[in-house]
């Protein structure tokens, strides 16, 4: 990647990230509260909506960059164009190698996000200084396994289908049935909500267990970061409707996340390009 391709991606996808994260953050709030442990009203219910939106504002921007640029970075090294039929393929892998250097970032962010969320009466700072003291800095990556875990299986699905269907819009105009079409990227927001959406709602168990983990108690067993054991405790008590607790605010949140995230960075690299 060039010079001049990797700082508009890094801006692009930066800027993206910081609008869909604050714009969604109740959506999140609320997804976040019905998965916890303690329930929805005892996490807070509706009140303090915006706990801990101090974290995703500072950790949001590095964050969605970081994948970006990963992305166009790694679409680059395997030669997107190179056959039609393993472009899936590059696509999927690009997005995994995305996620795991954005985790890197995002996962402190995350945890100390999700613990305000939850405890809306402590203020960021405190449970940050909290993590740090009781857990160490290690404290602030637990969860980094799950949420891995939980966002390259999310990324397989969203990134192949979205660059299918701007492919496809680009082909025959969905909106105007004209051939020839370029994609713009209203279309390609569109594209972004429909992938988003679906990509959202086969991991929600997955993201289920990425909150557990990173909410439960230190020392406990599901603290420990085991996936399979959490999504047991889950189904053990709870049942399939669980495993699938917020997953309407989260469908919610990430189709419009993808509407205006991958609509967003289009849009501003089409500007920058």
């Amino acid at each position: 990647m060039e010079r001049g391709g990797f700082l508009v991606s890094l801006t692009a996808g930066g800027l993206a990230g910081v609008c869909v994260d604050l714009i969604l953050f109740p959506l999140d709030t609320v997804k976040t509260r019905l998965q916890s442990p303690q329930g929805f009203k005892k996490s807070g219910g509706f009140h303090g909506i915006y706990a801990g939106v101090p974290s995703t504002a500072i950790g949001s921007f590095p964050n969605a960059a970081a994948f970006f640029v990963t992305y166009e970075y790694m679409k680059a090294v395997l030669h997107t164009d190179a056959s039609p039929y393993f472009a899936p393929v590059t696509h999927m892998l690009a997005a995994s190698f995305g996620e795991i250097v954005a985790c890197l970032i995002r996962v402190p962010s995350e945890v100390v996000k999700q613990r305000a969320q939850v405890s809306p009466s402590s203020s960021t700072l405190r449970i940050l200084s909290n993590t740090v003291c009781e857990e160490g800095l290690l404290g602030l990556y637990r969860g980094y396994k799950s949420t891995v875990l939980r966002e390259i299986p999310f990324s397989l699905v969203q990134f192949p289908l979205w660059e299918s269907l701007k492919k496809h819009s680009k082909t025959q105009d969905l909106w105007s049935w004209k051939q020839g079409h370029v994609v713009n990227s209203w279309q390609s927001a569109v594209c972004g909500a429909f992938a988003g959406g679906f990509a959202a709602a086969v991991t929600t168990p997955l993201d289920v267990a990425k909150t557990r983990i990173m909410l439960a108690k230190a020392g406990s067993r599901t603290a420990s970061g085991n996936v399979l054991s959490a999504l047991h405790g889950v189904w053990r008590t709870q049942g399939i409707s669980g495993l699938f607790a917020g997953v309407v605010p989260r469908m919610s949140a990430i189709s419009l996340g993808g509407f205006i995230f991958l609509g967003t960075y289009d849009k501003i690299r089409s500007l920058l390009l």
